[in-house]
C-alpha cells in the first residue's frame, strides 16, 4: 500500500475529556485527513490498558483482578484449560473466524471514544481519507503485569506470548472496525518501552525479541487491510523499528527529533521502502503555549536538514512525513490540549507547502 501522506496531520490518541463529544469536533476540526478516536483517561480506570485491550485474558481467567490490579493467575490448578481456551479462540481468529474475532473487541464500557468516533464516522467522514486507532504495545503492558510469583510478565515467555496474542487480535479487529467506514486504518502501537533496550538493567530484552513481538502485532494489522504504526515518545535505537515490517514510524520530534541522525542510514532504507516519519513536532506541555506555527516549522526543517544532510533526500523526507503532538494529551488542561491541537493543524498546512 502506498502511503505518502506530505506532511497531513494526525493525533497520537487522548485527549483531556469525559465526554466524546467534547473531543471529536476538535479532532475533525484540525485533523480532518486522518482523525483519530480519542482515548478519555479522565473517565478513570476503565480507559486503562487491562480494560481496553485485555479483556480477552480476563475474560479467559488468565488474568485476575485483585487489589485493583491485575495478576497473571498462572498457579491456579486449571490454568492449562484456561491456556487451552484462549489459544483455541485466537487460532480461530489466525483462520479468519470473525465470531471468534469478537472476543478482542474493545468492550464499549472501556472505550466510549471509540464507539462515538465510529457513530460519527458513520453518519460522515467529511474530509477524512484514513481513520486511525492505537493501543498500548506489549513491552509497555508486559513490564507492568506481573503472576503469582511477582515475576514480570515480559520475562516470562509463556505470559509474554499471551499478551502478544491478544494485542495481536485486538489491533485486527479495531483496523477492521475502521475499515469497515470504508477508509484505510493506520493503528498505531504505543511502545515508549522499547527505550529500555540497551540499558543496562534490561540486558535480557533482545533486539529480536522486540522485533518478533511488534512484528506479530504488524501482521496482524497488514492482515486487515490497515497501515501500522509505532509511537515512542524517548530517544530509542531507530534503528530496530526501521528492520520491523512497519509502516510510520512517529517521535517526540520537539525534545528528541536530534536522537534520528545517527540513524540517517537505516531511516533512508526505511522511508525508499515507503515508510513514514510522524514528526511530534508540537510538544505535549505547556511549552506548546510559548511556540507558534513558524518558530515549529523552523524546528521541523532543522531536524529535515540534517537528516538530507546525511544524505535523505528533501523531497522524499517531505513526501514521507507526517504531523502530529509529541504524545497524547489526556493529562493536561482542556485549553493547553485544544491549543496543541491547532498548532498541529496549522504547523501541518505550512509543512504541506513543501517550503524549506
Amino acid at each position: 500500500m502506498t502511503f505518502s501522506p506530505g506532511g497531513l496531520a494526525t493525533g497520537i490518541g487522548s485527549l483531556p475529556f469525559t465526554d466524546p463529544g467534547q473531543a471529536l469536533p476538535l479532532i475533525k476540526e484540525n485533523m480532518p485527513e486522518i482523525p483519530h478516536w480519542p482515548q478519555l483517561p479522565r473517565r478513570g480506570k476503565v480507559e486503562g490498558f487491562v480494560y481496553q485491550f485485555l479483556q480477552p485474558l480476563v475474560h479467559f481467567n488468565l488474568l485476575v483482578m485483585e487489589e485493583e490490579r491485575a495478576v497473571f493467575d498462572d498457579e491456579n490448578p486449571s490454568w492449562p484449560e484456561r491456556l487451552a481456551d484462549f489459544y483455541t479462540a485466537y487460532l480461530a481468529v489466525e483462520e479468519g473466524d470473525l465470531a471468534a474475532l469478537e472476543y478482542f473487541a474493545l468492550p464499549r464500557q472501556a472505550a466510549a471514544g471509540f464507539y462515538a468516533f465510529l457513530e460519527e464516522m458513520a453518519t460522515d467522514t467529511g474530509e477524512a481519507l484514513y481513520l486511525k486507532g492505537h493501543l498500548a504495545g506489549p513491552l509497555t503492558i508486559a513490564f507492568q503485569l506481573k503472576n503469582r510469583r511477582g515475576r514480570l510478565a515480559y520475562y516470562e515467555e509463556q505470559l509474554r506470548d499471551l499478551v502478544v496474542k491478544t494485542l495481536a487480535a485486538h489491533a485486527c479487529w479495531q483496523a477492521r472496525a475502521l475499515a469497515a467506514l470504508n477508509r484505510t486504518p493506520i493503528i498505531f502501537v504505543d511502545e515508549p518501552a522499547v527505550s529500555v533496550y540497551g540499558q543496562s538493567s534490561y540486558i535480557t530484552v533482545t533486539r529480536e525479541m522486540i522485533k518478533s513481538d511488534l512484528n506479530t502485532i504488524f501482521q496482524f494489522i497488514h492482515r486487515a487491510g490497515g497501515l501500522a504504526g509505532v509511537h515512542s515518545c524517548d530517544a530509542i535505537d531507530w534503528s530496530i523499528l526501521c528492520e520491523c515490517d512497519l509502516d510510520i514510524i512517529n517521535l517526540d520530534a520537539y525534545n528528541f527529533g536530534s536522537s534520528l541522525k545517527i540513524y540517517a542510514r537505516e531511516l533512508r532504507g526505511f522511508l525508499e521502502n515507503g515508510g513514514v516519519i510522524a514528526w511530534g513536532i508540537v510538544p505535549t506541555s505547556e511549552k506548546a503555549f510559548e511556540e507558534d506555527d513558524a518558530s515549529l516549522l523552523e524546528l521541523w526543517q532543522t531536524l529535515v536538514r540534517e537528516l538530507a544532510g546525511r544524505g535523505i533526500p528533501l523531497e522524499l523526507l517531505h513526501r514521507q512525513s507526517l504531523i502530529t503532538p509529541a504524545c497524547g494529551t489526556g493529562l493536561l488542561e482542556p485549553e493547553l490540549a485544544g491549543h496543541i491541537y491547532r498548532l498541529t493543524r496549522r504547523v501541518s498546512e505550512r509543512v504541506r507547502r513543501g517550503v524549506f
